[in-house]
């Protein structure tokens, strides 16, 4: 083989390492990306939208399970063909919870709409309960529509819009019932 057959050679094969290494960065560019938008859907969707699976991510494959595949344990690169199919599979799980988020801001909106017309007509809603949990507002208390003095008040259709006390007293731990086990009192030791 001659001199410049060999440095065409050379020449082609660091194009396709630099090619490569270019696809990898780009690759984990969108990955980051993909995860980084996963990660803050939840986080502002918590306590109602939760994260996908750690090993599946809507119903497909993560990069854990991905990588597990090979015999030998510790890190690895995944190849480009699994960052492909990683970039693919967070695509498809961003958009599963852009879905569920705007379905959870839709069931908010709606909920806020009853609260609206509960208080503008509570006689319409009657006994009707409303979780503060469906308002966004926190995981405690409901809104009910409630008779203002008991049977009198339902009787002459007085209706009233209250919100529950909240969430209830946290209970401590009980100390065990029986005898109590007392020091005796110290006898009092007069001044001298």
């Amino acid at each position: 083989m001659s001199q410049s057959q060999q440095l065409l050679i050379d020449r082609d094969l660091s194009v396709r390492r630099g090619d490569e290494m270019a696809a990898r960065r780009s690759l984990q560019a969108q990955v980051t990306r993909l995860e980084r938008e996963l990660a803050q859907i939840v986080a502002e969707g918590f306590p109602h939208i939760s994260p996908p699976q750690a090993h599946y991510l809507g119903g497909r494959p993560s990069a854990y399970a991905l990588s597990s595949g090979a015999a030998a344990n510790g890190p690895r690169l995944l190849s480009l063909e699994q960052l492909e199919q990683l970039r693919d599979h967070l695509a498809g799980a961003l958009q599963d919870m852009r879905r569920r988020a705007q379905a959870r801001l839709e069931h908010e909106r709606r909920a806020h709409e009853l609260l609206r017309c509960m208080k503008l007509e509570p006689g319409r809603y009657k006994f009707v309960r409303l979780p503060v949990s469906d308002l966004g507002q926190g995981n405690c208390g409901v809104w009910e529509v409630r008779p203002r003095f008991g049977l009198i008040g339902m009787l002459a259709g007085w209706w009233q819009v209250k919100l529950s006390s909240g969430c209830p007293l946290p209970r401590g731990s009980r100390a065990p019932r029986g005898p109590t086990h007392r020091t005796p009192p110290r006898a009092a030791v007069p001044p001298a």
